[in-house]
């Protein structure tokens, strides 16, 4: 992977992480509820969904574009089309948290923490959409796939798991960041202002 890709690739990746989607609400709740190390185990299953959602998303459409190449810009100028349309959705948000942020004192397994993060990884429809429209453009099909989709994942999970750590640790001050509408809505719009970028680069390259 070039450097040129890098300086997109990751910024892209992380403020579509930090941005307080399904699972960042979810680690904030845990974090707050049981502790940042309890919280690593939802991390844990979280991880795993995101790595099988990236890989699938990749491998298919890889599949798909060796199979058929023609389907390579019909899918280059519908994922550049998404993508400006998700970084409008941002522009418009309202800024509310996914999830409930009420404590309780439920009690849960490390199982149950794994497969809570987990399913809410691999439930998302947005997620898979996103892969699916994301990853192509920074995948050479003319080298071998299996390098580069090693590297990509990697850089994906690690993105995320630092995203993570950062909602989960954050305790009652990013809580208090977070629940104030004007800070989300500046996020969201740092964020789909990137992706509108990203999705304009796709379409044109």
């Amino acid at each position: 992977m070039t450097i040129a890709t890098l300086l997109v690739f990751i910024p892209t990746f992380f403020f579509v992480s930090i941005t307080p989607g399904m699972c960042m609400t979810l680690a904030l709740t845990m974090g707050m509820r049981f502790g940042l190390r309890k919280t690593l185990w939802m991390m844990l299953g979280e991880l795993v969904g995101v790595g099988l959602v990236a890989s699938l998303s990749a491998v298919g459409v890889a599949a798909l574009m060796l199979t058929y190449p023609a389907l390579f810009v019909v899918l280059k100028y519908a994922g550049g089309a998404y993508l400006i349309y998700l970084g409008i959705q941002m522009w418009q948000s309202k800024g509310k948290m996914a999830l409930n942020l009420d404590d309780d004192n439920t009690v849960m397994s490390k199982k149950s923490f794994i497969i809570q993060g987990f399913v809410t990884a691999i439930a998302n429809p947005k997620g898979w959409a996103f892969f699916i429209a994301l990853l192509p453009p920074f995948l050479n099909y003319e080298q071998p796939l299996t390098a580069q989709l090693i590297q990509l994942i990697f850089l994906i999970l690690l993105l995320e798991f630092t995203c993570l750590l950062i909602y989960a640790g954050g305790g009652k001050s990013l809580r208090t960041f977070m629940m104030k509408s004007g800070n989300l809505e500046h996020l969201n719009r740092i964020a789909g202002t990137l992706l509108i970028g990203v999705g304009i680069w796709l379409a044109s390259s």
